[in-house]
């Protein structure tokens, strides 16, 4: 039968074949980072090593946790981190513990948030922590001149602390100082409008132990125009001003 039909439509033709071109699986590169999100014990970060908040972060703890409704007190979490690292000047695995203790959370949650967030400090840092923004506004600005000349004058690299734990130098992103770029920030404060000079500058005076002014190094003030006020620079009209006398 099969035969039969085959005979009646004659030679079938054969399709050609295409070649369709094998789509090869492609990855992206390893991307690198100077953080550690796994712990690994060291002699200066294990558990079971003693903290505990002293006098004057305890009574701030109590008073932030009493910002929440008891059953909720796990919302504190983020601040005691940060009071904890005020105190301590790094967040290590013990002080993590003490702060899931403290809020009755098991470790892992906190954990999670510690490893999370950037801002915590998981390896030791200098007395001076410097936070150089090199986001576009910065490096418009002039934030890679900053970075060299900080790397030059403590001969440091980016991620490093000096051999006399004065410094930590890290990048960060964005500062939210644009409009004073190029921004640094020192532990809890900023500089800005910053030059290589003014820099060094600020590094000199802190080996001295000189106090040094937080804000803009240009000399002007806040995030006024660099070049004086354009607008709002006479005294303000009182009321009625341009409104007609019959009104």
């Amino acid at each position: 039968m099969l035969a039969s039909i085959r005979s009646a439509m004659g030679a079938i033709p054969r399709i050609a074949r295409i070649n369709i071109p094998q789509r090869l699986i492609s990855t992206s590169m390893v991307s690198k980072s100077d953080k550690l999100f796994v712990h690994r014990n060291t002699e200066d970060n294990k558990p079971g090593i003693k903290f505990e908040f002293n006098a004057d972060s305890m009574k701030k703890a109590n008073e932030i946790i009493k910002r929440y409704p008891p059953q909720y007190k796990k919302a504190a979490m983020i601040p005691l981190l940060h009071l904890a690292q005020k105190q301590h000047g790094w967040v290590p695995i013990y002080v993590m513990d003490y702060v899931a203790k403290l809020l009755e959370v098991p470790p892992m949650r906190v954990y999670e948030v510690a490893t999370f967030y950037t801002m915590f400090n998981r390896e030791p840092v200098g007395k001076y922590f410097l936070q150089v923004c090199t986001t576009t506004p910065c490096e418009l600005c002039g934030a890679s001149g900053i970075v060299k000349a900080i790397e030059d004058h403590l001969k440091i690299k980016m991620g490093e602390t000096t051999e006399d734990k004065l410094f930590t130098l890290v990048e960060v992103e964005c500062a939210g100082a644009c409009v004073n770029a190029p921004v640094m920030a020192i532990n809890e404060d900023y500089y800005e409008d910053l030059t290589p000079e003014t820099t060094i500058k600020l590094l000199e005076d802190l080996k001295a132990g000189k106090e040094i002014k937080a804000g803009p190094q240009s000399g002007r003030f806040t995030c006024e125009p660099a070049g004086g006020l354009t607008s709002l620079n006479t005294e303000p009209t009182g009321p009625g001003f341009m409104v007609r006398s019959d009104l």
